[in-house]
Order: structure tokens, then C-alpha cells, then sequence
């Protein structure tokens, strides 16, 4: 079956396992394959390989006495992983048990297995989790070259959008000033300011926070990243006029902060807008709530239209882009 792999030519092909085996990237569960001079050696997170590394999907075969959990179960569970830890999603406990034992007893590497106990709530955006198997709810996660650190106990993090994050940092250029108004423990800012950019980023969790000022440090990016504990409405005032894009990754309420973002932005600024909207008009409240905050003191044009997940029946995950320009 086609799995992700990463593709080098064949005399560079050890030095490229060791590096990938250090990130704990491989995939143990298909063989490295030779094809004509190049290897092909398959990864367990394709959003987690460096992007110096050319990732495509190749037909490696499986890798002969591995044990997986529907090896155990009789059927194929569904599990996210976050680093070193697996997160399932049950609401019968005894399935949810099952499914953590199976874990254990397979070849996927897990430290800790939990279920999630409750919807994300509160203005923290954290969530209650059932430990089913260890007892630490801190861990590593790798996603394009970067990693951060955080406790999925304490800060709100979602692996599911590294493709979408990818995406808005990818447009990023040296010099910018990017603020991140809901910036977490940081996979929208430190990757802009490994772009060159400076960053200032804001977030509600004092935990966030802390994990984002280590993060920073972990991946060498410092002296660029500014990270400020507090109500973005209030940190705004330090930034008035300063930025040249912004992320407002919120998306059940971001709008809210509209008038927030209009008085950071520069004289020229991108806006990434996330939001949640009907399938019938996805983008038309956003950008009419844009307008509304912007004009008449902006012009205000649409670069972008991204639909990033499905969220609900009818209903998506989706981010607006626009450029705000002053008007003379």
C-alpha cells in the first residue's frame, strides 16, 4: 500500500534514516525500499519531516511479524497520535479501555493512551481527559521541522491543522512583524519567525504561554518571538499600527476581536481569519464582519478562501485571508 515516504538518493540514504530515526519519524511497520538508485524510507508523520526533505507517497511493503491493534481487537480503532502519546475518542469507557490495551500489546509506540472526557471549554480552551494507560499528559510533537513541547492537560493543541498552519506560514516573508492574537504554545509563530519575521504572541493560558517562551527556545527562534500572557484586547494598545499580518485562530469567535486586529495592523496587513460558518455561505460572514471593522479606514481584498476541515454536519473549519490597506 502507498505510505509516505521520504525520497533521497541511495548514498544519502543512511544519514537521512539516522536524522529521521533521531525525530523518532520512521515507520517500523514498512520496509525501506531500493528503486533504481533511490531509497525510499517510509515516515510516520509526513507533517512532521523537515521541509528540506522530499516526502511522496510510495508503495512500501509492510513490515512482516508486526502486531497492530486491530491484530487484537478484531477491528480497526480510530486514534490521533500527539506526540508520544494516543488519543482516542469513545464514549463507552470498557471500548475505551479495550482499545488503550490493544495499544500496549501492539508495536505502536505509546506512552501514555487517553480519551477525551469532555468537549474543549472554558475561555482557556482546554478539555478533560481519561489517563488510560501511564500518567503523563506532557509530551513532544514534531510537525515540519519544528517541535513543541506541551501538556495536552493544560493548553489546547490540535495536530490535525499542521497542514493549515503550513499554508499561512509558507506566505510569511523576513522582516514581517506577525501577531498572533491566540498564538497557544506557538505552531503558528515560531515556524514565521523561523521565517525571519518578528513575532509577538498572545494568549489567554499563562501555561500557553510558558510552553510558547520554551518552544521559542527549543527551536532557536528567541530572539525573534515575544510572547505576552494577557487579554489580546489589552496587549493590543503596546501594538498599534505594528503589524503586518495577523492569525486569529479562534474560529468560534474570532470576529469578536475584529476591532482588536483593525488597531494592530499596519498600513499594509494580511488578516487570517478562522471561522465556522454553514456550508451555504462559508467565507460571506467573515468577510462582511471584516468590512465591518476595517472600512471605510481600510480597503479591504480578499486573497483567500480556505476550507480547512470539516467540523460539524453542514458546517466548517475555515480561514478567510485578506489584505487590509490603509486608505491616504
Amino acid at each position: 500500500m502507498n505510505v509516505p515516504c521520504v525520497r533521497v538518493p541511495r548514498e544519502e540514504g543512511e544519514a537521512t534514516r539516522r536524522t529521521l530515526a533521531d525525530a523518532d519519524l520512521l515507520d517500523h511497520g514498512h520496509d525501506i525500499v531500493v528503486d533504481d538508485g533511490v531509497l525510499y524510507i517510509p515516515v510516520a508523520d509526513a507533517t512532521a519531516v523537515p521541509t528540506d526533505y522530499d516526502v511522496v507517497d510510495y508503495d512500501a511493503p509492510a513490515r512482516e511479524g508486526r502486531t497492530l491493534p486491530e491484530d487484537v481487537l478484531g477491528f480497526e480503532p480510530s486514534y490521533e497520535r500527539l506526540g508520544d502519546i494516543v488519543i482516542v475518542d469513545e464514549d463507552d469507557p470498557e471500548r475505551a479501555q479495550a482499545i488503550a490495551d490493544a495499544l500496549v500489546e501492539s508495536d505502536i509506540r505509546a506512552e501514555t493512551v487517553v480519551n477525551r472526557a469532555s468537549k474543549i471549554k472554558g475561555e482557556l480552551r482546554v478539555r478533560d481527559w481519561d489517563v488510560l494507560v501511564g500518567d503523563d499528559t506532557e509530551t513532544v510533537h514534531r510537525e515540519y521541522g519544528f517541535e513543541f513541547l506541551l501538556d495536552i492537560a493544560s493548553v489546547y493543541f490540535s495536530p490535525r491543522l499542521a497542514t493549515e498552519r503550513h499554508r499561512v506560514v509558507e506566505q510569511v516573508h523576513e522582516g514581517e512583524h506577525v501577531f498572533d492574537m491566540f498564538a497557544g504554545v506557538g505552531p503558528f509563530a515560531i515556524p514565521c519567525a523561523a521565517r525571519g519575521a518578528e513575532v509577538v504572541g498572545v494568549d489567554l493560558n499563562e501555561a500557553a504561554v510558558e510552553y510558547l517562551r520554551e518552544n521559542a527556545r527549543r527551536n532557536k527562534v528567541a530572539d525573534r518571538v515575544t510572547a505576552v500572557h494577557g487579554d489580546v484586547r489589552d496587549v493590543a494598545a503596546d501594538y498599534t499600527d505594528w503589524a503586518d499580518r495577523v492569525i486569529m485562530n479562534l474560529p468560534h469567535s474570532a470576529d469578536d476581536f475584529l476591532d482588536t486586529a483593525v488597531a494592530v495592523a499596519g498600513d499594509d496587513c494580511v488578516l487570517h481569519l478562522y471561522d465556522i460558518q454553514h456550508e451555504d455561505d462559508p467565507f460571506g460572514p467573515g468577510l462582511a464582519a471584516v468590512r465591518a471593522a476595517a472600512e471605510p479606514e481600510y480597503e479591504v481584498e480578499v486573497l483567500g478562501e480556505q476550507t480547512v476541515r470539516s467540523y460539524a454536519p453542514h458546517e466548517y473549519n475555515v480561514c478567510l485571508d485578506v489584505r487590509l490597506t490603509r486608505r491616504a
